[in-house]
């Protein structure tokens, strides 16, 4: 297997390292066939002085020619960026580990990055990452050997695996109710609405820019307020949007919290790329988090489930039996 497919199917988020199944032979059942593991070695690729990380999982750093992978470089890692804080973006070469900046970038954290891709359409020459100008959180592509950039109207939190569309979020929201994945200083548009109609899912067309709202925060909330009555007046907040394989649907996470940095309560909701058939598939209040479409139709996820506490679950989207791993 190449290293692209196995970061692609482990998605374990390690940056510029890659770890060999024997050195994680302690985490899998002894009767387990190791020989179904692939092959790989643990190689650090950049140094010092700066720090050197990618982003989120599930998300893969590698050109498709496996000779770069995209890389952030910040100044620290003490402390949250600030709204003038720039992080460069670079490309790490596969064999010397050397970094070479490109452009930088005013829209980034350390859990998630700033969303760069490689476009799935030119995926050796041209990239997508967000980015702020003025006040505003934006999307850009850029081609790595020209230079040339486009930006589009609204940041990324996801994009199709065909390039054609983005799954995009309100940024303002996320830094107001969980700044750890979102950037500093940008405003929530609706700061005083607990389930605003008007913010959401966003799908954003990536040749034109075009977007539109396909699931709103209220739509959400009339499907939970019957049963969780004390969401009337917590704010209710959307992230983690992903699509499945072939793009025709998409999950998102709803989480609300008591007060400021109290813990999540969490549920995971799918939909189509036009916001049609929206279900619940993991029940707000399970704590559902890490997780990853295994095809058109299959989830794998982490969450609770009864007393059992948090596991490991395999399901299908749309039916609510759960198939505990590991």
């Amino acid at each position: 297997m190449k290293r692209r497919g196995f970061v692609q199917k482990t998605s374990v988020g390690l940056g510029g390292l890659l770890v060999s199944p024997t050195l994680l032979g302690s985490l899998h059942n002894r009767n387990s066939n190791q020989d179904s593991f692939p092959d790989f070695i643990v190689r650090k690729l950049t140094g010092g002085p700066k720090h050197h990380f990618f982003g989120y999982y599930g998300i893969c750093p590698w050109n498709e020619s496996q000779t770069h992978l995209l890389s952030l470089e910040s100044n620290f890692q003490d402390h949250m960026p600030g709204r003038n804080d720039s992080a460069g973006i670079g490309l790490v070469d596969a064999k010397t580990g050397r970094y070479e900046k490109i452009t930088e970038t005013k829209a980034w954290n350390f859990q998630q990055g700033a969303f760069m891709h490689w476009n799935p359409l030119k995926p050796d020459s041209e990239i997508l990452y967000n980015d702020r100008v003025d006040n505003e959180i934006v999307s850009v592509f850029l081609d790595i050997n020209s230079g040339k950039k486009r930006v589009l109207p609204r940041p990324v939190n996801g994009i199709s695996h065909n390039g054609k569309h983005a799954l995009s979020l309100t940024y303002g929201r996320l830094g107001r109710m969980r700044n750890v994945v979102s950037y500093a200083n940008v405003v929530d548009p609706y700061v005083d609405e607990p389930h605003p109609e008007k913010d959401g899912v966003f799908i954003m067309d990536l040749q034109t820019g075009d977007y539109k709202l396909v699931v709103s925060i209220k739509q959400v909330y009339e499907m939970l307020k019957e049963r969780h009555p004390e969401l009337e007046h917590k704010h209710l907040w959307f992230n983690h949007t992903v699509f499945n394989k072939n793009d025709t649907r998409f999950f998102l996470l709803a989480r609300t919290r008591e007060g400021i940095g109290g813990p999540l309560e969490t549920g995971m909701f799918t939909a189509g790329i036009d916001g049609s058939d929206l279900r619940e598939v993991v029940p707000y209040g399970s704590s559902v988090s890490h997780f990853d479409w295994r095809n058109n139709k299959e989830i794998i996820a982490t969450f609770e489930l009864g007393s059992n506490g948090r596991r490991h679950y395999h399901f299908v989207d749309g039916m609510n039996e759960y198939k505990r791993l590991g």
